[in-house]
Order: structure tokens, then sequence, then C-alpha cells
């Protein structure tokens, strides 16, 4: 297994935006955590610019597929996507 980063940059207004679209956002997170393909995930905070999400699979394909079924992403509120391989050198909740 890979992990991999998806890095979200967002738009100025994404705070007041997101609500619209945020139960759908956090179901499709579920599913994906349910499945054991993202680790964790949430937005940095002061400022809110951008959001990281971690994810555990073979290839970035689950990755960019939850992207482009990211209601956040299809509305507009994600100004850039990045997906990167990150390779995991310590940490208790990444191992194994």
């Amino acid at each position: 297994m890979n992990y991999f980063i998806l890095k979200y940059s967002l738009i100025p207004t994404y705070m007041e935006e997101r609500g619209k679209y945020r139960d759908e956002h956090l179901k499709l997170a579920k599913d994906y955590a349910e499945r054991g393909l993202l680790v964790i995930g949430g937005a940095l905070a002061d400022p809110a610019d951008e959001a990281i999400l971690v994810f555990k699979t073979e290839s970035e394909k689950e990755v960019a597929e939850f992207a482009r079924k990211d209601p956040y992403v299809q509305n507009g509120l994600i100004a850039k996507t990045e997906i990167r391989k990150w390779n995991v050198v310590i940490g208790n909740c990444f191992e194994g």
C-alpha cells in the first residue's frame, strides 16, 4: 500500500460557501474512510486556505476519483487540487 496526499487550495469564500455542500462532502469522506482508503483529512486553520487529505491505497486512481466526486470540487470551492505520493517513514497511525 502507498500513501497519497490530496491537497486542496481553497477559494477565499470557502468558509462561507461550504455549508451548502458539507453534508455531501462528509458523506463521501466517510465512505472512503470506512473502505480504509481515507486515513485523515481536514482544512488548515488561520487562514483556512488549504485542506489536506491522506489516503492509503495502491495507486492515486482512488484519490483522483475522490476529488472528481467531491461536491466541494464540483461546485467550485476548490481552486486547485494536487495529488502527491507520500513516503511515510515513521508514525504510529501509519504503521502496518
